[in-house]
């Protein structure tokens, strides 16, 4: 059995889990520049939280090549 290369899906779900906005951040936040753990949302914050993510997954998926291989 072959194993796979395990990076790319790793760091998606690590990203996503800690770029959900209101999750343990929120930028921009409804009344502060940064909010911690409010559990709220906004259109602008998604905007910055996906053009955070999309820079991120670049940065270790592409221009370091994160790989994690099992098996």
């Amino acid at each position: 059995m072959a194993g796979g290369d395990w990076g790319p899906v790793s760091i998606g779900t690590v990203l996503f889990v800690l770029l959900t906005p209101g999750l343990l951040f929120q930028l921009p936040g409804k009344g502060r520049a940064i909010e911690f753990a409010n559990m709220q949302t906004s259109g602008i914050s998604i905007l910055v939280h996906t053009i955070l993510y999309f820079g991120f997954i670049t940065i270790f998926l592409i221009a370091i090549g994160v790989h994690i291989s099992s098996g």
